[in-house]
């Protein structure tokens, strides 16, 4: 007997669900006899999780697939994919599943400190990272994102972003055992393991792709492949370029098939197929795996374009927010303890729309990182001020994850409309952004490079580290002490407010000992033509060792960072999200508020060179007054005026500290 077959209108009734999962079931659990006759406790718990979100789930599914005539084969074949994953699910994971249902907003804790870092780059492999473990302790770190791990082609791979196997490690870094006992221990120390799930594209060396390539129709329908340029012509015409100094449009020719490929991206990046429900349910069961192998949290890449529409921009389509709520239902059903992060570079109001409990329960807030560079060049605080102000609420069930430096490209994603508001135009004043932190303004402290220059509208991003931007490479070889003190400070508050604002913050490790661009990249044919290689140097461990010498450098900024990181941790009130900002009438101050039910603590940050005085009328008429014990240096304040010096931070508790 075949599959129900369940179409015939454009939204399913609850009969209509009760009925398919009524019939299928049994067909599921057929496939899973011996499992679940050893583990009914198992499958009950399954079962139990399959129906609370089993309406949400077929609706989505639904909505995006009903026009397939076998749509209800598909549905199956996705549960029975939920199914054998969750048997495989190993009972630790488990156990971390009913943990989380207890308590699932774990992630809003004032202990989460998270660390970024490339495996080769940072510990030479997997192996190099567990030895680690001690460092990223002592630091702080509670929650590790281990950049792009998996196989993918030798040379240019996008930084490891061209995956050829979502289900091997690149074998230069170890494998998938030593990954999931990695995991295990990381977990056992109190830390949370962040992978990255690339699912807009795969490389042209996975084997979805060498099967396409070979003329097996069924793969080929896993990607968008055209015989000539009609359609890659039609969908340009609304089609930004994303790398436009590698090549023009979205689409490349591939010799050996004699088609042209949809590669948003790189030219051996080739974009999946979701119209074509088999790729949704292959892409579930490598998530799934990944799950498995103990991930509590996956980064999406790139999930603003894993939709295409013909006549649209293909980009934050309505249909991408449905795939991710349904791999979102698929881990709540199959592995609960995962959540998901967004990483989705565009409009703030586009950024805002992937964050929910049912979609990303994390997001990347890059216009926070996007203003606080701004404002450390400008010196000024108003979009800054007004971005916490309007845009960095969010659902309550959910968290930012902020940063200073990631990886990748700092991209000016501010609003338009929001910079009109304060009299600035957005396009001219991003030229002016990539002219200081390229060193082209004259009286620039920074030293970054320009990212992906389209030479038809001026854009362009930067690349550089935290502290080459932030002056610290410019005043160790043109500046006396005193500008290297500066700059420090600057590394210093960009990373205090990060730890202060709300949400996870994010450190991209390097930045706790000062690292500075690495140009030798250019020797390397791999990297010579992505600038964002500069900013990916290995870690220079003799220069690490140097982090218990405050007269150094590198020791004057870890022990920064550990008494931002000892000050957060130490104080409940950095839970949660209740943030409110503070106008001081001095636009080179930025002042907020965190608070809870017991608590409140004042933060201030001078984005300037000079040193500002707030004087008693200013403190009382904003009931500021209150706030005098400095968390930082555990100095009690005078009375009746605030100083606040060049680049420092204040984080003020109107009781004294412990």
């Amino acid at each position: 007997m075949g599959p129900i077959k369940l179409w015939a209108q454009d939204h399913p009734s609850d009969d209509q669900i009760d009925t398919f999962l009524q019939y299928t079931l049994p067909r599921v659990e057929a496939r899973f006899t011996k499992i679940v006759t050893e583990n009914p406790h198992t499958w009950q718990m399954f079962i139990g999780r399959l129906e609370k979100h089993f309406a949400d789930l077929y609706h989505l599914y639904y909505n995006l697939y009903a026009d397939k005539q076998d749509f209800s084969s598909h549905l199956e074949n996705l549960l029975s994919t939920m199914a054998s994953m969750w048997f495989a699910r190993p009972s630790d994971l488990k156990a971390l599943d009913l943990v989380r249902e207890r308590d699932p907003l774990w992630f809003q804790s004032n202990q989460m400190v998270g660390g970024v870092c490339y495996v080769d780059l940072f510990a030479d492999n997997l192996k190099g990272i567990s030895d680690k473990i001690p460092y990223f302790k002592e630091l702080g770190i509670t929650y590790l994102h281990l950049m792009p791990l998996f196989r993918s082609p030798v040379g240019d791979n996008d930084g490891g972003y061209a995956i050829s196997s979502y289900r091997e490690v690149n074998p230069s870094l170890g494998t998938i055992q030593q990954l999931s006992t990695l995991a295990r221990k990381l977990r056992e120390e109190g830390i949370s393991l962040v992978l990255d799930f690339v699912l807009n594209h795969t490389s042209n060396e996975h084997e979805w792709a060498l099967r396409a390539r070979s003329g097996d129709s069924e793969y080929r329908d896993y990607y968008y492949i055209f015989p000539d340029r009609t359609m890659p012509n039609a969908y340009e015409r609304h089609l930004r370029e994303i790398f436009p100094e590698e090549h023009t449009g979205s689409f490349t020719y591939d010799a050996s098939m004699g088609k042209w490929v949809w590669t948003t991206f790189h030219t051996y990046q080739w974009d999946l197929n979701y119209s074509n429900p088999t790729v949704l349910n292959r892409m579930a069961e490598e998530m799934l795996f990944l799950a498995n192998i103990g991930a509590e949290v996956l980064r999406m890449d790139a999930v603003a374009f894993i939709w295409k529409e013909l006549g649209t921009n293909c980009e934050n389509l309505p249909q991408a927010h449905k795939l991710l709520r349904i791999l979102n239902l698929v881990a709540r059903i199959a592995s609960p303890a995962l959540l998901f992060k967004s990483e989705a570079i565009v409009h703030p109001d586009e950024v805002n729309k992937y964050i929910h409990p049912d979609e990303c329960q994390l997001s990347y807030n890059p216009l926070l990182m996007a203003l606080l560079w701004n404002s450390l060049a400008t010196r000024e605080t108003r979009l800054l001020r007004q971005a916490l102000q309007e845009r960095f609420r969010i659902n309550p069930a959910c968290s930012w994850v902020n940063y200073v430096r990631v990886h990748d490209d700092i991209g000016w994603t501010f609003s338009d409309e929001d910079a009109a508001r304060l009299g600035i135009n957005g396009y001219d004043h991003r030229k002016f952004l990539n002219d200081f932190y390229t060193g082209k303004f004259m009286g620039s402290f920074a030293r970054g490079l320009p990212f992906q220059k389209n030479l038809n509208t001026g854009d362009a991003r930067i690349s550089g580290t935290c502290a080459s931007l932030a002056g610290l490479e410019k005043a160790l070889r043109e500046e006396t002490p005193h500008e290297v003190s500066i700059a420090i400070q600057r590394i210093l508050l960009l990373h205090g407010i990060i730890m202060t604002a709300g949400g996870i913050p994010l450190i991209y490790l390097g930045d706790e000992i000062g690292t500075l661009n690495h140009y030798q990249y250019l020797q390397d044919p791999a990297k010579a033509n992505d600038s964002r290689w500069v900013h990916r140097p290995v870690t220079d461990w003799q220069k690490v060792a140097l982090r218990h010498d405050p007269n150094t450098i590198q020791g004057k900024i870890f022990q920064g960072f550990q008494k931002l990181i000892r000050m957060r941790v130490e104080n409940d009130v950095f839970s949660g999200s209740g943030l409110r900002v503070v106008s001081l009438d001095n636009d080179h101050l930025l002042a907020y508020i965190r608070y809870n039910q017991e608590n409140q603590i004042l933060i201030v940050a001078n984005f300037s060179e000079r040193q500002h005085t707030l004087q008693a009328e200013v403190l009382f008429r904003y009931r500021l007054n209150q706030f005098r014990h400095d968390l930082i240096s555990g100095k009690s304040l005078p009375e009746h005026v605030l100083t606040i010096k060049p680049y420092q931070l204040l984080v003020l508790s109107p009781k004294q500290p412990n």
